[in-house]
């Protein structure tokens, strides 16, 4: 009987808990501070991973101009759009994150 009565408190306590939740995320205040974190996390990974891909393009690319001197404007003019197809990729991810920051979409 003691141990009903313990259940029977600890599942009062806590379905009060999940009223002041569903109040709390109908008015969406919790979301902001993870939209932060997120854009920030985001950022990060996109311009290490990109400086990491950047790299190892400019390698190869080098690599290849040594092998072949005489393909090295082809080489060069590939590894140019490589890059800048690459750079796109950490631009697109800094205007998501700056939606996420200032337009908010889920406010």
């Amino acid at each position: 009987m003691r141990i009903a009565l313990i259940l029977l408190g600890l599942s009062l306590s806590l379905a009060e808990g999940v009223a002041y939740a569903a109040d709390a995320a109908a008015t969406g205040s919790w979301v902001g501070p993870f939209t932060v974190i997120a854009a920030g996390i985001g950022m990060a990974l996109a311009a290490g991973l990109c400086g990491l891909g950047q790299a190892r393009a400019i390698a190869a690319a080098l690599e290849g101009m040594a092998r072949q001197p005489g393909a090295a404007a082809r080489i060069q003019t590939a590894m140019i759009i490589g890059l800048a197809l690459i750079e796109s990729l950490a631009i697109y991810t800094l205007v998501i994150a700056i939606i996420l920051l200032f337009a908010n979409p889920f406010k």
